[in-house]
């Protein structure tokens, strides 16, 4: 974005909203930001536009470039800088960044879309006996859980561990000067951390996972196979997959592999078998023994004079 180099307008109001000095150091202001924020907030009946316009205040004055813009030209020269709007990321994300969470209990003031992790999807092969009976299927899977030891934080305190290049944010504002009164500021993603707005050093890492987060847990399943299930059927269980920070976690799902059988063929719900017999059997009748699914026997016959016709294959 460009622009002219503005007029030097108010550059106090900042300072005052969070009730610092224009010397305030950066603990300082992460104190005042905090302690003001939790009064202001809007799920603890604080007014929305004071939680926003502390929000405001911290994010230009924690960043060493925007506070040195304010502090020459005040709120006309981050508007000029960027591109005249004054490009905030949202109150909540950054009061996120210190408490882990946008609400106190209640319901909250906005609503969040968290991201959704992968499922997991597993083929079972089964038999003709298991989908005609019914059966239980225990399984043994390895998946990641998060770390019990530091809630998956990744850190010893269990708290987040804050990129000093970003504060958090995951972006940097870089400004340079690109000719006589022209100025040009660009957001980009930081470097340090890659976005993520966190980075957390060797001597800080939980010593459970090792900053990965999350652990390896190995879980047994018991997959029920109700009767007359199909051939391609989904049986799914719920938040199962892989647990990953801040993510809603995807589902296991099995789908039914049916295995062919020797004897019997599945259409739908009926069952069907082929079976040889002579021509004499055909015309004076027969019978023989046929094993069912359930290991039932049945007797098969026909009767002398009940003339048999061939039928099609189903």
């Amino acid at each position: 974005m460009f622009g002219r180099v503005p007029r030097r307008s108010n550059n106090t109001k900042y300072y005052e909203v969070l009730g610092v000095s224009s010397t305030a150091s950066q603990d300082e202001l992460k104190k005042a930001y905090r302690k003001a924020a939790i009064k202001s907030h809007p799920d603890k009946g604080g007014d929305p536009e004071k939680f926003k316009e502390l929000s405001q205040a911290y994010e230009v004055l924690s960043d060493p470039e925007k506070r040195e813009i304010y502090d020459q030209y005040g709120e006309d020269g981050l508007k000029e800088g960027m591109g005249g709007g004054g490009d905030f990321h949202n109150p909540f994300d950054i009061f996120e960044q210190f408490f882990g969470g946008g609400s106190f209990g209640g319901s909250s003031s906005r609503v969040r879309r968290q991201k959704r992790g992968e499922d997991v999807v597993h083929s079972l092969k089964v038999s003709l006996e298991d989908v005609y009976n019914g059966t239980t299927k225990k399984l043994s899977l390895s998946r990641n859980v998060l770390c019990s030891k530091c809630k998956g934080k990744g850190t010893k305190s269990g708290a987040p561990g804050t990129c000093y290049g970003c504060h958090g944010i995951g972006m940097k504002t870089i400004t340079r000067q690109i000719g006589l009164g022209m100025i040009q500021q660009m957001n980009t993603v930081c470097p340090e951390c890659r976005g993520s707005g966190e980075i957390i050093r060797e001597r800080d890492r939980c010593p459970s996972c090792r900053a990965n987060k999350v652990v390896q847990e190995k879980k047994v399943i018991e997959v029920h196979i109700e009767k007359g299930m199909q051939h391609g059927q989904k049986i799914v269980f719920q938040g199962e997959a892989d647990e990953v920070p801040d993510t809603v976690t995807g589902d296991v799902v099995f789908i039914l592999q049916v295995k062919e059988h020797p004897k019997f063929k599945r259409k739908y719900d009926d069952l069907f078998i082929e079976h040889t017999i002579s021509l004499t059997e055909a015309l004076c009748g027969f019978q023989f023994i046929l094993t069912h699914l359930d290991g039932r026997q049945l007797l098969i016959k026909s009767n002398p004079g009940e003339i048999i016709k061939p039928v099609p294959s189903p």
